[in-house]
């Protein structure tokens, strides 16, 4: 209530200290509300932007098998017994279900996923595929240099 009661007072002094009383200042208001809105002359502040940054483009680590090499893994399942029927070139449900059962028929996670351990079961990958970098043997010292001799 107190702050109410200093907001009215302190409205009251600053119109005073312009001249205008309460009625005069309303009505003021009203006539401004009432007019044309006159564009300001004031100067418009843009904000500076940055250029936009060029984005480099990523390069798709793996695709998606064309038919033909769905075709190839269907006919490589079949022949391992795992897919029935024609390959036809479609990632379906019985293609799916069809890699389930060769992956766990092989000791393999059975995701139904086409995976380089998989393709290497089935005969259709790499042999490199999947597998770590070579691991470098530990020379010693010594083994590249002639043999020490003994003393009896």
């Amino acid at each position: 209530m107190r702050a109410h009661i200093i907001s009215k007072i302190t409205a009251a002094l600053f119109l005073a200290a312009f001249g205008l009383t309460t009625a005069a200042f309303a009505a003021q208001q009203t006539a401004a509300s009432n007019s044309t809105v006159t564009p300001s002359r004031t100067k418009k502040v843009v904000a500076k932007t940055r250029p936009a940054r060029k984005r480099r483009v990523r390069q798709r680590s793996q695709t998606a098998p064309t038919a033909a090499r769905i075709s190839e893994i269907q006919s490589a399942l079949a022949t391992h017994g795992a897919y029935k029927g024609q390959p036809n070139g479609k990632w379906d449900n019985a293609t799916i279900q069809a890699m389930k059962d060769f992956q766990s028929a092989h000791g393999l996670t059975a995701t139904g996923k086409l995976d380089a351990p998989t393709l290497q079961k089935l005969g259709l990958g790499s042999e490199i595929a999947g597998r770590a970098a070579p691991l470098t043997t530990p020379q010693t010292q010594g083994a590249s240099a002639s043999p020490q001799q003994q003393t009896p």
